[in-house]
């Protein structure tokens, strides 16, 4: 599976060491940067990136990381078609998937430590959207919320 990951400069360390992470648990990385913790850069620009991969088919999910994970969420909701679930436990990360088909990770680099980032990101990739007509019907309302109905 294709996971694209970005993250502005607050969530950079922590970008960086899930990718080898992801890796080594099979999982194709797309790093959309940014490139640097001592550039300041805009998160909404790097949550817009991950979110449009996912869109459009390059990726099957995204993970993106700022300091708190607010921040980054909020922006890749506001993309149409776009889940975006800010996780700090792997509960949520994988219900999020299997029970909203969450597309996008936001993680807090402030947050939480690199182990138990490792471990929700695992937790989310792994997940699958369950297809329980209940979930279904849910997820419809969500739609058409996002539509304006």
């Amino acid at each position: 599976m294709k996971i694209a990951i970005a993250s502005d400069h607050a969530g950079y360390s922590l970008k960086e060491a899930l990718i080898p992470q992801l890796k080594s648990f099979g999982y194709e990385m797309t790093d959309l940067g940014t490139d640097s913790a001592e550039k300041p850069v805009d998160y909404p620009d790097f949550a817009a990136k991950a979110a449009r991969e996912v869109l459009e088919g390059r990726a099957e999910k995204a993970i993106v990381v700022c300091g708190s994970g607010v921040g980054a969420c909020v922006a890749a909701n506001k993309i149409k078609g776009i889940r975006a679930g800010l996780c700090h436990d792997t509960y949520s990360a994988h219900q999020g998937v299997e029970h909203d088909n969450v597309n996008v990770l936001c993680l807090g680099a402030r947050i939480i430590g690199r182990s138990l980032a490792f471990e929700i990101a695992a937790a989310f990739a792994a997940a699958r959207f369950s297809e329980e007509e209940r979930h279904k019907r849910r997820l419809k309302k969500v739609d058409d919320l996002e539509r304006g109905l």
